[in-house]
């Protein structure tokens, strides 16, 4: 005569897995080759035979701890943590991104590098900036415009006289 399986003691199987945070993932594996390509870069340095420290050490320093924290959120991510929502954020994860947005910045960033080099940083800066601002929401051009050659020829100006970084001048050589 057989009896009904008490169920009570028999061990119970394992949870379903969670879900994992692919971008999380994402981020321990992106941590994981910086840190390992970092620390292979420091082995290329050369090394004076008289210094007892030597410039690798930083280096290996900060490739050794870049692998490390990478292979821990590998860990945190397989065992379930996920990280938890800033209280003050206002970001509603239920929405999708706003790629219009995102491809308009590309767009901008994409012409700020291809006419650097022809137009100069002054030019392409306050177009970088207009661009941004357009591309961000702004519906105010004419302050747009005027912010953005104040900030990209103040920055050209200091990059030039202060810092002693020479930013390309482009249409505007001789006028700067």
């Amino acid at each position: 005569m057989s009896t009904p399986l008490d169920t009570r003691d028999a061990p119970q199987s394992a949870p379903p897995s969670p879900d994992r945070d692919l971008p999380q993932l994402g981020l321990a594996a992106m941590l994981v080759i910086v840190g390992a390509y970092t620390f292979y870069d420091a082995s290329t340095l050369r090394v004076g035979f008289g210094d007892p420290v030597g410039p690798r050490v930083f280096p290996y320093v900060i490739g050794a701890v870049t692998v490390v924290l990478g292979l821990l959120l590998v860990l945190a991510t397989l065992r379930g943590d996920l990280p938890q929502a800033d209280g003050g954020e206002d970001v509603d994860l239920r929405h999708p991104a706003d790629w219009v947005t995102v491809l308009k910045l590309v767009g901008v960033l994409a012409f700020t590098a291809a006419t650097i080099s022809l137009l100069g940083w002054a030019v392409s800066g306050a177009v970088l900036f207009v661009g941004s601002a357009w591309a961000l929401g702004s519906r105010t051009l004419v302050r747009d415009v005027l912010v953005g050659i104040a900030m990209s020829v103040s920055s050209w100006y200091f990059f030039h006289e202060v810092l002693g970084v020479i930013l390309p001048a482009g249409i505007l050589d001789g006028v700067l």
